[in-house]
């Protein structure tokens, strides 16, 4: 059983617990019904009773926005201000300290859940964690993952599953073992500041 699983157990569901994260993360950004479901990877009707529950509780509130669309086409095409009807943390609410010690100062994978996320999508060489899940919030990057026959797409897939149970964008860089071993010799910049700064090495299999 993961993290979230075990949070989900005693919050009531894995999904207020990803759409708590969610607002924690993004303090100041408003979400409405349609961008909270796709975020964290739930259909409206699932959502909707734990939105009302958490609406209820003050933890968010209702909040009118308005979000830039694109109209038209071809050369018509604009960005227009649509009015939206959304939610935002309510910073007000009493346990807020509480929860957020919680829900983000806890990492929610352990290393070996990590692990498994990408297994299938390369013969991992090098799995390094930052940023979010090590609470180093100026860090460049989230994760770094080395690794031979990569495939790319399953690696995005496995990146998105892992933001919507974080709550929030993960910054990520995929090398094949010679490209990342040629930046390393190198003195890429982007290497170096990863691993110069806190980080935490999941698979190391290059001796990094």
């Amino acid at each position: 059983m993961t993290k979230i699983d075990v949070l989900g157990k005693l919050f009531g569901s894995s999904s207020i617990v990803k759409i708590m994260r969610l607002f924690l993360f993004n303090a100041d950004t408003p979400h409405n019904l349609d961008e909270i479901s796709k975020k964290v990877k739930s259909s409206k009707d699932s959502i909707r009773k734990e939105i009302s529950d958490l609406e209820r509780a003050e933890f968010i509130k209702k909040k009118a926005y308005f979000q830039k669309v694109e109209t038209g086409r071809g050369k018509k095409r604009k960005l227009k201000n649509k009015k939206c009807q959304g939610y935002i943390l309510n910073k007000d609410f009493h346990y807020l300290s509480a929860l957020q010690n919680l829900l983000i100062k806890i990492p929610p994978f352990t290393s070996r859940e990590l692990e498994r996320r990408f297994k299938g999508a390369s013969s991992l060489r090098l799995l390094i964690v930052s940023g979010v899940f090590i609470q180093e919030w100026d860090s460049v990057l989230d994760l770094l993952i080395v690794g031979d026959r990569i495939n790319n797409s399953s690696i995005d897939r496995a990146v998105s599953a892992l933001e919507s149970e974080v709550g929030r964008e993960l910054s990520y860089a995929v090398f094949d073992t010679s490209e990342f071993e040629y930046r390393m010799n190198a003195y890429d910049k982007l290497i170096r500041d990863v691993l110069d700064y806190p980080h935490q090495k999941i698979v190391n299999k290059l001796g990094v």
